[in-house]
């Protein structure tokens, strides 16, 4: 069996980039198929290149702007051989695409759905949020079968568009035994060994993380011997260096970009998600794998995988009492992979599904 793969995932640790996570998990998946073709939507500075390993072959769009990604995705298309299936990685401008290619070699389309795009706050994000909402629904009752990362987003889809489609729930898979025994990086904890209690955040710094209302809450709740350090790149980096600023409390805010979480769970004692929506929540499963607690907003995988739940508006107050004695050691719950192979035969049995009579 061929499959196309489209996505939009253009970040250094996507799937344009050999070595990263993301493309060895499509190079797994590749070794269970015939072939699979990933088609990427990138802009030409994101300076990805085509790159082809034994059954993986993998097609940077190399758009001159995003307004040309679907008419660049229909040029690679032609060069390519006719797959079997296509699966689009959202339900939104890939997941028309994907529906308008399947349509045309007459195939099936197979829609994963990787963010809680049902929740109120992801329709008041922007208009263009709005609109994916709208096309989404048009995507998802026209797929052969759909991919959900949790029981909340299955849930949702069911309740909102009485969705008859068969709706396979597969989590997105994290080596929790990297995060378990991760080792302690001398040089990082003497760097922060002035501070008693260390926080940390891992996230993009986009409105939609909320990144904010850790610092905000951070700064009413936190005794002065204690840190926030934050894990992450984006828009808003600025904006949430100024914030700490203004409240006083830039010397104990530490923004250290992009660096490797996986090297700061060992030294920090909580773990703050504050995303207004997720669809699972990595940081979350990483965190309580290394055995971290976390304090969250109730979002994706996060009530279910064990960590405390506390809402924007309830958030210092919750990390007021998580100093004053909250856990300093949390558990992962209810994780449902055994190994790597688990979850690969699921992803390519539930594509395989959408040809199977």
């Amino acid at each position: 069996m061929r499959v196309l793969q489209i996505g939009s995932d253009r970040s250094k640790r996507g799937i344009l980039f050999p070595g990263t996570p993301a493309f060895e998990r499509q190079r797994a998946y590749a070794e269970k198929f015939d072939h699979l073709d990933v088609i990427g939507f990138s802009i030409r500075s994101d300076d990805a290149t085509e790159h082809i390993q034994g059954k993986l072959s993998v097609h940077p769009t190399n758009s001159l702007s995003k307004l040309f990604y679907g008419i660049d995705t229909l040029r690679i298309v032609r060069t390519l051989s006719k797959p079997d299936v296509i699966s689009a990685q959202d339900p939104f401008e890939v997941g028309l695409l994907g529906l308008f290619i399947a349509r045309r070699l007459r195939l099936p389309l197979h829609v994963q759905v990787h963010t809680d795009f049902l929740s109120p706050h992801y329709a008041r994000h922007s208009f263009l949020n709005r609109l994916r909402v709208a096309v989404a629904g048009f995507v998802l009752r026209r797929a052969a079968r759909v991919r959900v990362v949790s029981d909340r987003v299955k849930d949702e889809i069911i309740s909102r568009y009485g969705l008859k489609t068969h709706i396979g729930i597969l989590p997105i898979f994290v080596d929790i035994e990297n995060f378990r025994n991760a080792p302690r990086m001398p040089g990082l904890e003497a760097r922060f060994e002035q501070f008693k209690t260390k926080l940390l955040v891992v996230s993009r710094l986009e409105s939609e993380k909320n990144v904010a209302l850790a610092i905000t809450s951070f700064a009413k709740s936190a005794p002065e011997d204690a840190c926030l350090i934050v894990l992450g790149s984006g828009t808003e980096r600025l904006k949430l260096k100024e914030l700490a600023k203004k409240l006083g409390i830039a010397d104990r805010v530490f923004l250290d970009g992009e660096a490797s979480a996986r090297d700061f769970y060992p030294i920090v004692d909580l773990v703050l998600v504050t995303s207004h929506y997720e669809g699972y929540g990595l940081v979350i499963i990483e965190a309580l794998a290394a055995g971290k607690p976390v304090l969250s907003t109730d979002v994706g995988i996060a009530r279910a995988a064990g960590a405390i739940i506390a809402n924007e508006q309830e958030f210092p107050a919750a990390l007021a009492q998580w100093f004053k004695g909250g856990p300093r050691t949390m558990q992962l719950n209810k994780y449902p992979y055994q190994n790597f192979d688990e979850y690969v035969r699921g992803y390519c049995d539930d594509i395989a599904a959408c040809i199977k009579k």
